[in-house]
């Protein structure tokens, strides 16, 4: 039971994190501002918000790989190591003039819920 409960856990924050990174290619503004660092609409800032939608991409569809072909011990190894984004995005906010509401209630609170993924995933 419990490893179904991590897994399933595990895919729900890989898919969502492939839905921010593909909202990122699809409305990159309203995407940065959600994120709780908005941007101008006529800056140069797309190239770099494509590289987030990217990378955010990237690292859902590395997590379920991982767990489709390694196991749960290798996704709960990755989600440890993955969950240094969200907390590095708290400070990214906190820094760049975003609320403290965005840097706490979005990816601190993502960062918390990625570790105990990562635990559940090393208890199953």
């Amino acid at each position: 039971m419990l490893t179904a409960i991590a897994s399933t856990l595990a895919v729900l924050l890989d898919l969502l994190i492939i839905f921010i990174g593909a909202r990122f290619f699809a409305v990159p503004i309203a995407a940065a501002a959600a994120y709780g660092v908005p941007v101008r609409e006529d800056g140069d800032s797309r190239p770099y918000l494509t590289i987030k939608g990217l990378r955010d991409i990237t690292s859902g569809l590395i997590g379920l790989a991982l767990l489709a072909f390694s196991g749960t011990h290798a996704e709960a190894w990755f989600m440890l190591a993955v969950a240094v984004t969200p907390f590095g995005d708290t400070f990214v906010v906190l820094r760049n003039g975003g609320s403290k509401a965005a840097a706490f209630g979005i990816h601190f609170a993502t960062a918390v819920v990625v570790v105990i993924s990562a635990a559940l995933l090393f208890a199953a």
